[in-house]
C-alpha cells in the first residue's frame, strides 16, 4: 500500500496549495512550497492516526472475541 499512501500525501499537498491560492491569490512560490510541504506532512500524519485507530479497534474486537469464546456460560 505504499503507493496509495504516497498518493494520499500528494493529494494533501495539492489541496494545501489550492487553499493557499484561495486565501492569497498573489501567493509567492515560497508560500506555495510551504503549503505543499505542510499538506504532504499533514496528510501523512492524518493517515497514520487513522491507521492507528483502526488497529486499536481491531485489537479491541479480537480481545472481545477471545473473552467471549472462553466464557463458561456461553
Amino acid at each position: 500500500m505504499g503507493l496509495l499512501d504516497e498518493a494520499g500525501k500528494i493529494a494533501g499537498a495539492i489541496a494545501a496549495v489550492e487553499a493557499a491560492e484561495k486565501v492569497d491569490p498573489d501567493a509567492g512560490l515560497l508560500t506555495k512550497g510551504i503549503a505543499a510541504v505542510a499538506g504532504f506532512e499533514g496528510a501523512g500524519a492524518l493517515e497514520s492516526l487513522i491507521e492507528k485507530k483502526d488497529d486499536e479497534k481491531k485489537e479491541d474486537a479480537d480481545n472481545t472475541q477471545a473473552t467471549d469464546s472462553t466464557d463458561p456460560q456461553a
